[in-house]
């Protein structure tokens, strides 16, 4: 009896010593993924803007007040955006749009080998760990465009700096990327996942 009872502590000890470190890699690749998402925000809207100009691409596009600021509630894209003075926020539109995308798929091909090879040292199938963190990633990008739909109009409406901006808006779509993403390299990466039986 006493055998066994110090099997289940030790066990139990091993599972939380692995959840420590996974957890702790885990947050410390994902603060390193967001600080390079945020440098890349201090310039791709920028770039995208030159490229697109003001271009409002989104959807559905839902009319929303909200503390008396109109703005338009979609999924996938931005509006465009007013400051105070009349012109276009860069923080708005497609160019906004394609610099979040392209820095959450450039945070997330550096974060997948990161967290698969060194925070939870798998072994499994890669194609299929790549389609269900890519779909992972998917899930990140539609709820993180959903806040900066109504943090973008608030933000604007009411003279957030761009250097505050954009600290809310990486932390906030880190946040929500790091627990989505969390969850499914915690399933994806597992010993046996995804092996034929």
């Amino acid at each position: 009896m006493a055998d066994k009872t110090t099997e289940k502590t030790e066990k139990k000890k091993t599972s939380l010593k692995e959840w420590i470190r996974e957890g702790g890699l885990f947050i410390i690749f994902s603060y390193v993924v967001t600080f390079l998402k945020y440098l890349m925000l201090q310039f791709l809207p920028t770039f995208y803007h030159n490229l697109v100009g003001d271009v409002e691409w989104l959807f559905p596009g839902i009319p929303v007040n909200l503390f008396g600021v109109n703005f338009k509630l979609s999924i996938i894209g931005n509006a465009l955006e007013t400051a105070a003075d009349g012109s276009y926020l860069l923080s708005s539109g497609l160019a906004f749009t394609l610099a979040n995308l392209t820095a959450i798929v450039f945070g997330e091909c550096v974060n997948f080998p990161l967290q698969r090879n060194i925070t939870f040292r798998s072994h499994g199938p890669v194609g299929p760990q790549i389609a269900m963190h890519g779909i992972a990633t998917v899930a990140v990008f539609l709820v993180m465009n959903l806040f900066t739909c109504l943090w973008n109009p608030l933000a604007g409406h009411f003279g957030v700096p761009d250097f505050l901006f954009n600290i809310v808006t990486t932390v906030v779509t880190g946040g929500v990327s790091m627990v989505i993403i969390f969850a499914v390299d915690k399933t994806i990466f597992a010993p046996g996942w995804g092996e034929k039986k």
